[in-house]
């Protein structure tokens, strides 16, 4: 087992591990255990009633959170043409072709979102081992894959995230810096939750959502009460 510092262990007596909050004392709890000298990232795991062997019940998708992530992404667009200049118009930090599928075959990942115009997927498909497993590969089911350039970089610029299911059932993901106003996180808490509660598969009998917990990125998980999930 792990050995945690004395900070941790002082957030640890703060929270009753036992009990099941409600989200808005949930989130000041998980601000309070953010004793980093950097400004930690408030995340949330939400546990589903879901069996991802099967795929209709593999949730997967992006949502654009109202205030944001307390982060800048770096966006890059493979596009061309009229595109290519809609996307750079748009904001995006790289924009190009076969000229940036070439650069990322030679080991540059200096982006954070990747984005691309479907002409373009034959070309950024062989990228797949690359960007796969870094959660980089464009894809339509997050609206990385699209003609609508101008809005897919402004959202991702604005503080949207891709959320997925693990083998477990469990979606990982930010819902802002602990710096962030309570009712700051709170909103992007509910956009999230609102989003999965739409996402339920059909196949889906009884309790959606299992379990739900809040932390800092190196604070104790604070547990959240489902049934009182707005």
């Amino acid at each position: 087992m792990p050995k945690h510092g004395k900070k941790y262990q002082e957030a640890v007596k703060a929270i009753d591990r036992d009990s099941l909050y409600e989200v808005e004392e949930a989130i000041e709890l998980a601000k309070k255990s953010a004793s980093a000298k950097f400004d930690e990232t408030i995340e949330t795991a939400v546990r589903l009633n879901v069996d991802v062997r099967h795929a209709d019940q593999q949730i997967r998708g992006a949502v654009v959170l109202p205030h944001g992530t307390g982060k800048s992404k770096t966006v890059l667009v493979f596009a061309k043409g009229d595109k290519a200049k809609e996307a750079e118009a748009a904001g995006a930090d790289f924009v190009g072709a076969d000229d940036m599928v070439e650069k990322i075959q030679g080991g540059w990942l200096g982006f954070d979102v990747a984005i691309a115009t479907p002409d373009m997927m034959a070309q950024v498909g062989k990228l797949g081992r690359v960007l796969g497993p870094r959660g980089l590969m464009p894809n339509p089911k997050t609206g990385t894959v699209t003609m609508d350039v101008d809005q897919a970089v402004k959202e991702a610029k604005a503080g949207k995230i891709n959320y997925r299911t693990d083998k477990a059932g469990i979606i990982h993901a930010p819902i802002g810096k602990a710096s962030f106003e309570v009712d700051k996180l709170k909103g992007n808490f509910d956009t999230l939750v609102d989003t999965l509660m739409k996402a339920k598969p059909s196949a889906v009998k009884g309790t959606y959502v299992k379990s739900v917990s809040l932390s800092s990125t190196m604070g104790p998980a604070v547990k959240v009460d489902p049934a009182k999930l707005s």
